[in-house]
């Protein structure tokens, strides 16, 4: 009974978190990567889009994403908003990151069916930088499977993130978030060596205690 107890528990945290990853994270880890990499795609030439179409797109997506950025976010206007964004600047880098945010915003309305579209819909970024959202991507690939009760995809998917950006902040995040899928699919030696790796390899991360209470 314990033993359920605990799944239980574990499983509602993760949903839990789901739904308020992306609130919680976007100024602390997003926010200053995206504007970043917005303005990089552009004069980057990642995308080999004319340069004035994918500049419009970049300006008018600033307002957009400041209010993603806001301390309230209305996801339900915004997600509106986004799409109205995609449909406008279909084929620029701007457009395929708005892909992203209309993911995110579909997940926090529970729209499981907008979410999966979007997520499927946005082409992986090129570059060092665009490795932290191609990661966060995956992530929210993990999310909405999780919402979907498909736990062996969300565990795989939040394993592929971690493996993408392997940093102090977000690897341990994403590799708790396997270890809680890896539970609610009753494998505890995978959830286990999941949390073993925080503790081992990010012992200095915000997750490193939160691995160690879980790995009891």
């Amino acid at each position: 009974m314990a033993k359920v107890n605990k799944q239980e528990e574990i499983l509602e945290n993760a949903e839990l978190q789901t739904k308020s990853f992306f609130t919680k994270h976007s100024k602390k880890i997003i926010g200053f990567l995206l504007v970043a990499i917005v303005a990089a795609i552009g004069y980057a030439g990642w995308y080999f889009y004319d340069q004035s179409l994918e500049q419009d797109a970049q300006a008018e997506w600033v307002f957009i994403q400041a209010k993603y950025d806001a301390q309230a976010v209305d996801h339900a206007t915004l997600f509106t908003e986004v799409e109205s964004f995609i449909t406008k600047h279909e084929g620029t880098a701007a457009a395929n990151l708005a892909h992203y945010y209309a993911t995110s915003s579909a997940l926090e309305l529970n729209d499981l069916e907008s979410a999966t579209k979007h997520i499927e819909a946005f082409a992986e970024l090129e570059g060092e930088p665009g490795a932290v959202i191609n990661a966060l991507a995956k992530c929210l690939k993990g999310d909405i499977a999780v919402e979907k009760g498909d736990y062996a995809a969300a565990a795989a998917a939040f394993e592929a993130a971690a493996k993408v950006s392997d940093n102090l902040y977000t690897a341990p995040m994403y590799l708790r978030k396997a270890a809680q899928a890896y539970t609610a699919l009753g494998n505890e030696a995978k959830a286990k060596e999941c949390l073993e790796v925080i503790i081992d390899k990010y012992a200095n991360s915000p997750e490193a205690a939160n691995a160690l209470k879980l790995a009891k």
